[in-house]
This record gives C-alpha cells, sequence and structure tokens, in this order.
C-alpha cells in the first residue's frame, strides 16, 4: 500500500478482526504517526498501540465537518 494520505479515513483490521475507521494524521516533529479514531475521537500515535492491526483500506477522502 502507498503512503497514507494526510486527513483520510482508512478501514482498520484489529487483530481480533474488528474494524475500525481511523483518520491519518500524519508525522509529528518527532517522526511519530498519528491517527484519530472516528468512533471514539481519540488521537493516538502508533508507537502507543499494544495491538497488532493492518490497513484494509481507503475509506474516505473526505472527512466530514458537521
Amino acid at each position: 500500500m502507498n503512503e497514507p494520505v494526510i486527513n483520510a479515513v482508512y478501514a482498520i483490521e484489529l487483530c481480533s478482526g474488528e474494524v475500525r475507521y481511523w483518520q491519518y494524521l500524519g508525522p509529528d516533529s518527532r517522526r511519530l504517526i498519528w491517527w484519530l479514531d472516528t468512533e471514539t475521537k481519540q488521537e493516538f500515535n502508533e508507537a502507543s498501540l499494544m495491538y497488532a492491526w493492518s490497513i484494509k483500506g481507503l475509506h474516505s477522502s473526505r472527512w466530514p465537518t458537521a
């Protein structure tokens, strides 16, 4: 897969088989990669994740503003 697109929403499959939708926020100045869980509205970086996951595909390239 190509590099994720900033602000695009991706379908993410967790090791449990659950699919979540995360918005890719991109790297910060320390090169940590940040995401936003679209359901919980929590931001997190990849280094903080304690489980396996994979990008299944692009869900949406636009984030709703409402």
